[in-house]
């Protein structure tokens, strides 16, 4: 269970740092934010992405029956 949301973690974070990469290089355009606020979106995308990450590093397989 946390395996997979770990993994869920890491994929809305790939999402956030593409957004927000796109927002940025659009300069608020075609993303819905301005220029300075697509950080935001990146911010969050890194922080999820690292945590995803760190949660399924962290998680130890075991067999439960």
């Amino acid at each position: 269970m946390k395996r997979t949301f770990g993994a869920v973690l890491t994929i809305l974070g790939i999402i956030g740092i593409i957004w927000g990469a796109y927002a940025f290089l659009m300069g608020g355009d075609g993303a819905m934010v301005g220029k300075f606020s697509s950080a935001v979106p990146f911010v969050i995308g890194l922080i999820f992405f690292f945590s995803g990450i760190n949660l399924v590093k962290t998680i130890k397989d075991t067999d439960t029956p």
